[in-house]
C-alpha cells in the first residue's frame, strides 16, 4: 500500500468573478495512512454541488472556505480500503466528506454507512442524499405546500428542483418549474409530471410565468435569484412562503439583472405578509434525516420519485464538471465517477 499514490484536486487560486480551470491544480500524492482506531477509503463516487463555488471564496459565510492549496470540500460515496475501526469493515461503502480526492483517512466521525440494497449508492449523493434532503426538508418545514395551491421552483431539472416539484404534486399541489431550454423543460413536464415548465432563456419569462400561475404563487422554492427572482416576485400570493436554498445566479458576485430588486421585496414582504428564510439542510437533519429516507427511499424504488444523473468520469475532469454546472450545461445531479 506503501507504494502506491493518491490524487486530489487542490484550490490554486481565488476566482475573480467566475472561476476558471486555472483556479484548480491536480496532485499526486502518497498514500494516506490509516490513523489508529479509523479507515482508509478509496473514493468511488464524488458529488459536484452549487454550494462549492462559495467554499472557493475567502469570506464570511455558514462554513470555513477552502484555503489556497487545499483539497476541495465534497462529499462522495467511498469504499472501505482498509479499518481499525470496530463499526466499519473492509469492503462496505460510506458516505464521507473526503474533498476531491482518490483515498482519504477517516477516524470514522460523520460517517453514514450506504446500504446498496436499498438504492443505488449513488442515490445517496442526490435524490437520497443532501439535495434530495434539501429539497424535502425546505419544502415540508418551511414551505408546507397544501393541496390546490401553486409552488414554483427555479433549476427544475435539477436535482433539488426537480425533487421539490415531485414533492409538490404529492401534497396535491400544483407543480411549475423553471429551467434552461427545451429539452430541460420537457423532462420536467412529461417525465418528472410538473403541471408547467417554462424556459428562462426565452424572453418574457414575467409574462409567461402570470400565465402559467392564474391563481398567484403560494410557495417559491429559491435556488437562482436574480431575474427569475424579479419575475416571481410580483406574484406572490399573501402568505406566501419562500424557502431561500440558494442564489446561483449571484454565486460570482455579478449580477444577471442591474434592477435593484430589494426595495420591491421588502414591501411585498411587508404588504403580502409573506415568510422568507433562508436555512441550510443539515438544520434540519436531527428531526427529519430519517423520515426523509423512510419516506422517499420505497419512493425511489417504485418508480413513483424519478432522478436523473450526470455522471462524468475521472477525477481530473472534476473541474471542467464543476465549471459547466455552474453554467447550467448539467442536466441532472453532477457526479463524478472516480478512477482511482
Amino acid at each position: 500500500m506503501s507504494l502506491e499514490r493518491a490524487r486530489q484536486i487542490v484550490l490554486a487560486s481565488r476566482p475573480q468573478g467566475r472561476p476558471s480551470l486555472a483556479d484548480f491544480r491536480l496532485e499526486e500524492t502518497p498514500m494516506p495512512e490509516m490513523p489508529r482506531g479509523g479507515l482508509l477509503l478509496r473514493v468511488r463516487t464524488l458529488s459536484l454541488d452549487p454550494y462549492m463555488r462559495g467554499r472557493m471564496d475567502d469570506r464570511k459565510s455558514y462554513a470555513k472556505p477552502v484555503g489556497i492549496g487545499e483539497v476541495m470540500e465534497g462529499e462522495s460515496v467511498a469504499e472501505v480500503l482498509e479499518s481499525d475501526h470496530p463499526g466499519f469493515a473492509r469492503g462496505e461503502l460510506v458516505l464521507a466528506r473526503t474533498g476531491w480526492r482518490t483515498h482519504a483517512p477517516s477516524d470514522g466521525q460523520g460517517l453514514r454507512k450506504v446500504d446498496p440494497a436499498l438504492a443505488p449508492p449513488s442515490t445517496r449523493l442526490g435524490v437520497l442524499g443532501m439535495p434530495g434532503f434539501t429539497a424535502y426538508s425546505g419544502l415540508k418545514v418551511i414551505g408546507k405546500p397544501r393541496a390546490g395551491e401553486t409552488v414554483v421552483v427555479a433549476a427544475a431539472s435539477g436535482p433539488v428542483g426537480s425533487l421539490v416539484g415531485q414533492l409538490a404534486k404529492m401534497a396535491g399541489a400544483r407543480a411549475v418549474g423553471i429551467a434552461g431550454g427545451a429539452d430541460k423543460c420537457r423532462y420536467v413536464k412529461e417525465e418528472l409530471g410538473f403541471d408547467e415548465a417554462l424556459d428562462h432563456r426565452e424572453p418574457g419569462l414575467p409574462e409567461r410565468l402570470a400565465a402559467a400561475c392564474p391563481q398567484g404563487i403560494d410557495v417559491y422554492f429559491e435556488n437562482v435569484g436574480g431575474a427569475v427572482w424579479q419575475a416571481v416576485l410580483p406574484l406572490l400570493n399573501r402568505f406566501a412562503r419562500v424557502p431561500v436554498c440558494g442564489l446561483i445566479a449571484q454565486y460570482n458576485g455579478v449580477a444577471d439583472n442591474p434592477t435593484d430588486a430589494l426595495p420591491a421585496t421588502m414591501r411585498a414582504i411587508l404588504t403580502k405578509s409573506l415568510t422568507l428564510r433562508g436555512f441550510i439542510n443539515y438544520e434540519f437533519e436531527a428531526e427529519h434525516y430519517g423520515d426523509f429516507l423512510r419516506e422517499l427511499a420505497p419512493a425511489v424504488a417504485d418508480g413513483r420519485i424519478r432522478y436523473r444523473e450526470d455522471v462524468t468520469e475521472g477525477l481530473e475532469n472534476a473541474p471542467a464538471a464543476f465549471l459547466g454546472m455552474l453554467e447550467g450545461r448539467n442536466f441532472g445531479k453532477v457526479l463524478v465517477r472516480v478512477d482511482a
